[in-house]
């Protein structure tokens, strides 16, 4: 999927865009991981705006670089 940072998406198709469940992405937005708007009262049902998605698909990458210690992930001391 390409994501637009002005549009809104639904749970699922963030969920199919990262290949895991809702379950996942729900986890995320509560936990403040992943920004998103509550629609509606009691149980609600969430958008993610495009913008939120791209950022959290960078802070996914940059967590994973610095747990794989990938070079140019963090500094080299040499000496």
């Amino acid at each position: 999927m390409q994501v637009e940072g002005t549009r809104l998406y639904r749970v699922r198709d963030v969920a199919g865009h990262f290949d895991v469940s809702a379950a996942t992405i729900y986890r995320a937005i509560e936990s403040g991981r992943l920004a998103a708007l509550k629609l509606g009262t009691g149980t609600g049902t969430y958008r993610v705006l495009g913008a939120a998605v791209l950022a959290y698909e960078k802070a996914c990458a940059r967590a994973a670089c610095d747990r794989s210690g990938a070079v140019g992930s963090r500094p080299v001391v040499v000496g």
